[in-house]
């Protein structure tokens, strides 16, 4: 792999500029109350920049929307030959357990503070969840060649339950993280009802 170009390294220091501005500005005065003008002043750079990284102001906090989506549809597309795809899942989420990853909802308190009390925030999330359903559910229809529900109905019922643990497993870590505990503490309680969920699902 070829190093990042001088070109590319400044884009990024200037996607982290925009990153960290943005963020102290929401902890400081909450989500809904901080215009994208704003952002760009305490960044010092224009609206239209921060715009060009970040299209949506949710995507200033949400900035791993991506990853959140894809992440389990590209885990049970990947999956070994013979494993299932609730086996895939589980052993990925476990894994994002243990590194106690924040994509799956592992973060500092304010920050889960900030973004539990912005409907705008929740809004978004919701549609996340609801990618990132559509998102296995598309992997699992094309692997059984169907192309609607219409068709078989199984990959999606399937997505569905899929979605909906780890749905459920997201706004318990959340919650967690907003009682205030150690993060090892949250990380050892949360494998714990991951376990469980997974095992239902199984």
């Amino acid at each position: 792999m070829s190093a990042p170009t001088l070109r590319e390294q400044k884009k990024k220091q200037t996607r982290q500029v925009i990153s960290d501005a943005a963020t102290g500005l929401f902890l400081r005065h909450g989500f809904d109350h901080v215009t994208i003008a704003e952002v760009a002043a305490e960044a010092g750079v224009s609206k239209m920049t921060v715009t060009n990284y970040f299209p949506r102001k949710e995507d200033l906090v949400l900035d791993l929307g991506e990853d959140f989506v894809s992440g389990p549809a590209r885990a049970v597309a990947a999956r070994a030959p013979g494993l299932s795809p609730v086996e895939a899942l589980r052993d990925d989420y476990l894994a994002a357990v243990r590194r106690r990853d924040p994509v799956i909802g592992f973060a500092p308190e304010p920050f889960a503070r900030m973004l539990t009390e912005s409907p705008v925030l929740l809004a978004r999330l919701r549609e996340f969840h609801e990618l990132r359903e559509a998102a296995v559910a598309g992997v699992l229809a094309e692997e059984a060649g169907v192309r609607s529900p219409a068709e078989d109905i199984t990959p999606y019922a399937v997505a569905a339950q899929l979605g909906g643990a780890l749905r459920v497993l997201f706004g318990r870590l959340v919650e967690r993280v907003l009682e205030g505990a150690d993060v090892e503490e949250i990380g050892a309680a949360h494998e714990v009802e991951a376990e469980r969920v997974f095992d239902l699902l199984r």
